[in-house]
C-alpha cells in the first residue's frame, strides 16, 4: 500500500481519498484553510491533517488543485518535494471547456514539472475521471481505467500501484508529453457532456479484445 498527501479540498481531493482509505492506504490531507483540511478528513474517517507549505508526509503527492493554481503550488514546496512522486491530475482547459491553455506542443503536466524540483516525478493520471465516477466506483462490473503518463518508470509503477489498490485499472500510454493526449481527451468528455451525453455519468475506458 503506499502513502499518500492530496493537496486540495474538492471533489476529486475528497473522492481520490475516500477510495485511498477504503484501498487501506495511508492518506494526508493538505490545504490553505486548515480547518476545511480538518473537516474533510473528520468526514473521510482514517485520513490525517498536514501543514501547507511543510514537507507532506506522503511518498505520492496528489495535485487536486486548479490547473491555474497547481504550478504555483509545487513552486511554493520548492525542495521539500524533492524524490516525490507528484500526480498531476489537473484539466488545463479554457473557460468555455474547448481548448487548452497550455503553450503549443506542452501539456499541463509538463508545465508543472517545469516548476518541480530536480528528483521530484511528475507522473499524469485521474484526469479523464469525473468526481462522481471515481467515488462510485466500478459500475456495471467494468473496472474504471486511469489512463498514465510520465517519463520515470519507477515512479509509474508506484503510481500504478497506488491505482490497483483503489480496484482500477492504470494504462501506460508513455512518456510525460502524452498528457498532452489525455488532456484532448478530457475536452473529448466535455463536449460529450455538452453536446449528447448531457451528463457526468460516465468514463473513457478501453475494451481490449481477445
Amino acid at each position: 500500500m503506499s502513502s499518500v498527501s492530496i493537496i486540495g479540498l474538492g471533489n476529486m481531493a475528497s473522492a481520490l481519498a475516500g477510495r485511498a482509505l477504503a484501498g487501506g492506504n495511508t492518506v494526508e490531507i493538505i490545504g490553505r484553510d486548515r480547518a476545511k483540511a480538518e473537516e474533510l478528513a473528520a468526514a473521510l474517517g482514517g485520513a490525517t491533517v498536514g501543514t501547507y507549505g511543510v514537507t507532506p508526509a506522503g511518498e505520492i503527492v496528489i495535485l487536486a488543485v486548479p490547473y491555474a493554481s497547481a504550478a504555483a503550488v509545487v513552486s511554493e514546496y520548492g525542495d521539500v518535494l524533492r524524490g516525490k512522486v507528484i500526480i498531476d491530475i489537473t484539466n488545463p482547459a479554457s473557460p468555455d471547456f474547448t481548448s487548452l491553455v497550455t503553450p503549443d506542443g506542452s501539456s499541463g503536466a509538463q508545465e508543472i514539472a517545469k516548476a518541480a524540483p530536480a528528483g521530484a516525478h511528475i507522473v499524469k493520471a485521474f484526469n479523464t475521471l469525473f468526481s462522481n465516477v471515481l467515488a462510485a466506483g466500478p459500475a456495471e462490473g467494468r473496472q474504471m481505467d486511469v489512463f498514465i503518463a510520465g517519463d520515470d518508470a519507477q515512479a509509474k509503477a508506484r503510481v500504478s500501484a497506488f491505482i490497483e489498490s483503489l480496484g482500477l485499472r492504470p494504462l501506460d500510454t508513455g512518456q510525460l508529453p502524452m498528457a498532452r493526449a489525455l488532456e484532448n481527451a478530457a475536452l473529448l468528455e466535455m463536449g460529450l457532456v455538452a453536446h449528447s451525453v448531457k451528463h457526468t455519468n460516465f468514463f473513457l475506458g478501453v475494451s481490449i479484445l481477445s
